[in-house]
């Protein structure tokens, strides 16, 4: 912890060598750049029925943070024990563990109060990471942008900031001057200091991120550009179904967070155009708030897409609660609105099931069955979306008299004339494709376009 505030004047995007929570001390003898941990991971069950799926997740999060499960401690509570979390005969059980195995990391499936690590931290003499620890330290690692880097930052300092604890250590910094003699600032002060002052740093350079984000955003808006958001929980194949779309080259693996910096490529679809297709961080249950606080301009991306792309896990047994994960995230960042179409990646897992569309009581597609993998269902996906989006957008022939200058006006503010000709009256004949919504909104500031408007009241 020492080490991290000492180097917090230094921003993480500016040194290649990121601090994580599994950084090792200056005297370690390894040298390598990928430091294998040698970790034992505890899981506490307050349910009888004992589901072993959190487990296993957290398991693969381990994996993904190139960690080394040498033992895993299970206990059963009916509550969380407010000095240990676990109980204190179960975290005897751990540091007896921690001295068998020479483990140097304890991983604990949950979060942990400061007061909860410091207590378990001090009895086995060994670090102490918990879940929301663990996600942060994978998303350092795996961050590789400009903006991604400055985002993992600050959350990482918005988690330190409430674990930060007084060194048995007469630091206080006295000053030598006249008037200034006395008592001086302490360590512990001198860390919040820091911290807060670099957060402070972090915020204002993230804040001109998102303007140049809402900048791009808005000139796409303005060119009548629809986007695509892939959103889903992680390593449901959301890169690899990024990549087979838009020949793209993002780095794709089977492991949780495989990929975390946003991508956006050109994508062009028969009757809908241009568009733009974005790849986004996976979902997680109980992610971090930290993290969704910090990821809020990228997540931005999502909540003003034009339609979502949930893709899951087909082969998963937990694609269910996985879906619903997934939905609280989007809720939480104000994109549950958002029209959206199931995507089922990998049906080559399964037996029996083949590429096809399902459509809702209206008859547009709703769920798409593909295999991202071997790219089969691709084009019954191409096509899902090309019904999704048209959907939405309306061709009409309008004929406007000489007189109607302040409503043709306003179809070339909102870009939608493709075609304008004047017939022998002096009449605008005019083709627009435009969305729905801006349709209806001038209909209702133009009375003159109900003749020409196509949707009955009830679809409003």
């Amino acid at each position: 912890m020492d080490n991290l505030l000492g180097n917090l004047t230094q921003s993480a995007v500016d040194s290649q060598n990121v601090s994580t929570a599994f950084s090792m001390p200056e005297n370690s003898t390894q040298t390598s750049d990928h430091t294998i941990n040698n970790a034992i991971v505890v899981h506490c069950f307050f349910e009888q029925s004992k589901n072993t799926d959190d487990l296993t997740e957290f398991q693969l999060l381990a994996k993904s943070a190139n960690v080394h499960i040498l033992n895993v401690i299970t206990a059963t509570r009916s509550t969380p024990q407010a000095k240990y979390f676990i109980g204190s005969g179960k975290a005897e059980e751990i540091a007896d563990a921690v001295r068998q195995y020479n483990a140097d990391l304890i991983l604990v499936n949950h979060s942990l109060t400061p007061a909860q690590a410091r207590n378990l931290e001090a009895l086995c003499d060994c670090r102490v990471v918990d879940r929301n620890g663990l996600i942060l330290d994978i998303f350092a690692q795996r961050a590789r942008s400009h903006e991604g880097k400055l985002q993992v930052e600050l959350a990482q300092l918005k988690h330190l900031s409430t674990r930060l604890v007084r060194r048995k250590t007469g630091l206080d910094q006295q000053k030598g001057a006249v008037g200034l003699r006395g008592p001086g600032e302490t360590q512990l002060e001198t860390d919040r200091r820091l911290i807060k002052v670099r957060i402070n740093q972090l915020q204002s350079r993230l804040e001109k991120v998102a303007k140049q984000r809402n900048q791009n955003r808005q000139t796409r808006q303005k060119a009548d550009i629809p986007t695509i958001s892939l959103v889903g929980y992680t390593n449901a194949g959301k890169s690899t179904l990024f990549n087979l779309i838009t020949d793209a080259n993002v780095y794709a693996a089977d492991q949780l967070f495989a990929t975390l910096d946003p991508t956006l490529r050109r994508l062009t679809l028969q009757d809908v155009g241009t568009t733009i297709l974005a790849d986004t961080v996976g979902f997680l249950r109980d992610l971090p708030h930290d993290l969704i606080s910090a990821f809020k301009s990228t997540l931005q991306e999502t909540t003003e897409a034009s339609l979502l792309l949930h893709v899951i896990d087909c082969a998963d047994n937990r694609k269910l609660e996985n879906i619903e994960a997934v939905n609280q995230v989007l809720e939480e960042i104000g994109a549950q609105e958002v029209p959206r179409l199931l995507v089922y990646n990998k049906i080559d897992q399964l037996e029996n099931v083949t590429p096809h569309i399902e459509y809702d009581e209206k008859h547009l597609p709703s769920a798409v069955y593909i295999s991202a993998n071997s790219g089969s269902g691709l084009d019954l996906l191409l096509e899902a979306i090309r019904l999704r989006l048209t959907e939405h957008i309306l061709n009409l022939q309008i004929t406007l008299p000489p007189s109607d200058g302040k409503l043709r006006h306003a179809f070339y503010q909102l870009n939608c004339v493709e075609k304008e000709e004047i017939n022998e009256q002096g009449e605008f004949l005019l083709n627009i494709r435009l969305e729905k919504t801006e349709w209806l909104k001038l209909v209702k500031r133009f009375t003159q376009l109900t003749p020409f408007n196509p949707i009955q009241p009830d679809e409003n």
